[in-house]
């Protein structure tokens, strides 16, 4: 009698992302997109987050616990909440939190089996975990660098970060200390941008390159379905006024003062060239900080008075739900991504607008990545401005392509069959081969 054909057993991996659906915050989409697709390349996911009303960030998105399968196991614990906090002038989701997530993710992996960590989250000190847990558990883990932890840009450019310098000094003072260790003992590193892996390699010479690999967030179809059938309850744009409705979703900053000012200074000739054509646009600039309503600083407003064109731009800044953004993206006349002087910044932004199929402006230093990105894909129409400082060429080239010569009137075509890569499906596939990679590497060194 032949023995039974038994299937092999599904791997687990512990999911560390703090911010967890239904809050909207932009570091747990690595995890949320993963989550339908895990199971069918072998992986069975638990996911470990600090429950929403202690997070203190974000937007609730109640539709966000929807775009992945109910029976996933997510563990939410508490710790102290933010109003609790605030007298102390403490804000840090992990100093309010941190114990209570090494708690609960140290009682998960001495009560049950798993066969990987995954931190993937901009609560850099969660990586810290990631030795503790190797030591104690024997479970390797793999990091999602979706920030640098370590980070020159500020200094480098002289730009004030959030929360001021001394803030922002202890943590890097913080991050010199703690990342050697975390990222040499990592099974595997991912990361949103490519930047970050050299910046990696280049601190940490030891580093076998093979175990890093660049890997963007991905674009679900499905959550434009999602989107287009549930509108926001109070809609910030009327569509129906008659008026061509440029929209951009997403923070803004000093980084992005260049971009902004090419498209609002071409506008203004064109404004001068055509004034009854011009007068029927609009700009809106929706979910530019990141701070909640009434503590919310506008960035667009200043340079759209300084330009002249003030009335005919809308700034809401104040962060808005994830699917109302889409809403916004698929029925604006045409759409808008302001570029960073960052060398670091991620192309998984341009996914959402390309799968809008809206006429497209992309506004971006003339070496940015996602420049050639959107050029490969064939999607949008692109401005670029040179690092020198010198604007003139960028304004021109927007002023007559997208303005006068009516690019925002024309539809966005895009290679499909490039873009299919970039698919949540297909990444989290590619994910999925490196935690393969990742726990076959660690039973070897075992």
């Amino acid at each position: 009698m032949s023995a039974p054909v038994t299937s092999p057993r599904r791997r687990r991996v512990l999911i560390v992302s703090p911010n967890f659906a239904p809050l909207n915050t932009p570091d747990m989409q690595r995890a949320r997109l993963a989550l339908p697709y895990l199971r069918e390349h072998g992986w069975e996911p638990v996911v470990l987050a600090v429950a929403p009303e202690y997070s203190g960030t974000g937007v609730l998105d109640p539709l966000l616990e929807k775009t992945y399968p109910a029976d996933i196991r997510v563990v939410r614990v508490r710790g102290i909440t933010p109003r609790s906090a605030r007298w102390l002038g403490v804000g840090s989701l992990w100093w309010r939190c941190g114990r209570a997530l090494r708690r609960a993710g140290e009682a998960l992996l001495a009560a049950e089996r798993f066969d990987l960590v995954f931190f993937t989250t901009t609560q850099f000190d969660a990586f810290t975990l990631g030795p503790r847990w190797l030591r104690q558990f024997g479970v390797p883990y793999v990091l999602d660098y979706q920030d640098p932890w370590i980070n020159p840009f500020y200094h480098r450019t002289k730009t004030r970060p959030p929360g001021g310098w001394l803030k922002f000094n202890v943590t890097q003072w913080l991050a010199r200390c703690r990342e050697p260790a975390v990222v040499r003992q990592a099974a595997a590193i991912v990361s949103v941008s490519d930047s970050y892996i050299r910046d990696l390699l280049t601190s940490y010479p030891a580093l076998n390159p093979k175990r890093l690999a660049l890997l963007p967030f991905g674009a679900s179809p499905l959550d434009l379905t999602t989107a287009a059938q549930q509108g926001p309850s109070k809609p910030l744009i009327d569509f129906t006024d008659g008026h061509i409705h440029h929209v951009y979703t997403g923070r803004l900053g000093p980084d992005m003062t260049p971009a902004l000012t090419v498209i609002l200074r071409a506008f203004r000739r064109f404004l001068d060239h055509d004034p009854a054509g011009a007068k029927r646009l609009r700009f809106h600039f929706i979910g530019t900080g990141y701070a909640p309503a009434p503590l919310g600083r506008e960035w667009a407003m200043p340079i759209a008075q300084a330009e002249g064109v003030a009335d005919f731009v809308r700034e809401h800044c104040y962060r808005i739900s994830y699917f109302d953004a889409l809403h916004y993206l698929l029925n604006a006349s045409a759409l808008m991504i302001v570029g960073s002087t960052d060398p670091t910044y991620s192309a998984s932004k341009l996914f959402p607008y390309v799968l809008a199929r809206r006429p497209l402006l992309l506004v971006f230093p003339e070496k940015s990545l996602i420049l050639q990105f959107a050029e490969k894909l064939g999607a949008g129409q692109r401005g670029a401005f040179a690092e020198s400082g010198d604007l003139t060429p960028a304004v021109d080239a927007v002023y007559q392509r997208w303005f006068v010569d009516g690019g925002y009137r024309s539809g966005t075509e895009f290679d499909e069959a490039k873009f299919l890569p970039f698919t949540a499906a297909s990444l989290t596939g590619q994910l999925a081969e490196i935690f393969d990679a990742a726990t076959r590497r660690s039973a070897g060194s075992a």
